[in-house]
């Protein structure tokens, strides 16, 4: 298994590239190795199967250029924060060996979406436990961030990526999945305005450049503090 630079780990195959799709693109154009952990097959999806669905990730993959992508295999609909799913994912992470890992947002409408990041950053402390799994060689992650993208939640974003450059390329991995999205006008986290969904995924990647003075950007939140060594670097005019 081939070490990466950025790992995003979604409950269902889709969630990444509707989150951070861009900025997967963006760290690959960087020369960064990343990859994508699907936690369930996402068999109780309403629309196609989760044959269907594995085919269209499989194109989707390749078009983010991820070094790889796996699938946990837990249950749709029925992801639990226990002992035994942060083991799993733990050894998976430990395969994978990323300093940053992309979580989902810790509030959604889905069930599977919350648990999930509860999840994710768990297993990345359990990752690091020696004699937790002890056949596999313990990685604790640097960082974890959480992937804000269509929540308007209170808490503002702690950083926008810029996905300018990356935009396009992101909605097409995101079309790859057409048995879900194709005449589709909502999506997990994504409202409907009565817009076609890729319309909705343009305006909503619009507004979040537009908070970094740019065409596009993917909104993140980390529990800590980040970091600024020269004030007189900042990017982001105020006026």
């Amino acid at each position: 298994m081939q070490t990466v630079d950025v790992l995003a780990i979604g409950p269902h195959r889709d969630d990444a590239e509707l989150t951070c799709g861009g900025t997967l693109i963006r760290a690959a154009m960087l020369g960064r190795r990343t990859a994508i952990i699907d936690l369930t097959a996402g068999e109780l999806g309403t629309r196609g199967s989760a044959e269907i669905r594995g085919e269209e990730a499989s194109r989707a993959a390749a078009v983010l250029g991820l070094s790889a992508r796996e699938n946990l295999g837990l249950p749709d609909g029925g992801v639990v924060n226990s002992a035994e799913t942060r083991a799993m994912l733990a050894v998976a992470i430990r395969r994978f060996a990323p300093a940053i890992v992309i979580a989902p947002s810790t509030t959604g409408r889905h069930p599977d979406h919350a648990v999930s990041a509860a999840l994710v950053r768990d297993a990345c402390f359990v990752a690091g436990l020696e004699k937790i799994r002890p056949g596999v060689p313990k990685h604790r992650p640097r960082k974890i961030i959480h992937a804000l993208a269509y929540r308007e939640d209170p808490v503002k974003p702690t950083f926008v990526v810029d996905i300018t450059d990356a935009f396009e390329k992101k909605l097409e991995a995101i079309q790859c999945y057409a048995s879900q999205f194709d005449g589709a006008i909502q999506a997990g986290e994504v409202y409907p305005n009565g817009e076609s969904l890729y319309e909705i995924i343009r305006h909503q990647a619009a507004h979040y450049g537009s908070l970094i003075r740019t065409k596009y950007g993917e909104p993140f939140f980390t529990t800590e503090t980040m970091r600024v060594d020269d004030v007189a670097s900042l990017e982001v005019s105020t006026f």
